[in-house]
């Protein structure tokens, strides 16, 4: 572990190699597990107010999902707030493209300049959890290696690209881009 302005970072993220490999996992982060995707508090507001917006940009089921739902559901074991899911575990925002590859709604309505949310951060700075230990304050972020990402780590691995610059927009957008800078340089130390 690293600590960058008081967060701490997992050495996985400076070793491990990452380059999201959609044409081999076809967006199965959007579809696989038991819990929506984790949401900051401001963001369970957000996707209220943005729903009416991205709601063209959703399936039939994403739509009946969240008007009988909500966009955010709390989930009992994680004991947090995330998207909310239909019947078959897939996101409620996702949606798929000409290749049935997941893409997610609410990143569709941020492209076409709709809205100015990307999509929560947990899934841009995805396969990086951001976890939080409310009784000393401290943040971290680690790696979280799943084998539906295999293909990813794989591409990754032949690109040389390291996890923390594969994500670096996210880091940029949560931490800002001191922090990326701090991080950048914690890497380089680490590579002595």
């Amino acid at each position: 572990m690293v600590v960058i302005q008081d967060i701490l970072v997992s050495s996985e993220i400076f070793e491990k190699k990452f380059l999201c490999n959609l044409n081999a996992c076809k967006g199965a982060c959007c579809w696989e597990g038991d819990w929506g995707a984790p949401l900051e508090k401001q963001e369970l507001e957000t996707l209220d107010k943005i729903y009416p917006i991205v709601k063209p940009f959703l399936t039939k089921e994403g739509i009946e999902a969240i008007e009988k739902k909500g966009t955010s559901v709390y989930y009992d074991e994680p004991k947090e707030n995330g998207t909310t899911l239909i019947e078959s575990n897939a996101c409620a925002f996702m949606t798929y493209d000409e290749n049935f590859i997941a893409k997610c709604g609410i990143e569709k309505a941020w492209t076409e300049g709709l809205i100015d949310f990307k999509k929560p951060i947990s899934c841009h700075l995805y396969p990086i959890r951001v976890t939080q230990n409310k009784q000393t304050g401290f943040e971290a972020l680690n790696y979280e290696e799943w084998d539906i990402c295999s293909a990813a780590c794989d591409k990754g691995e032949k690109e040389q690209l390291p996890l923390y610059k594969f994500v670096q927009d996210a880091i940029e957008r949560r931490y800002g881009p001191e922090f990326y800078a701090d991080l950048e340089n914690a890497a380089e130390y680490l590579k002595k």
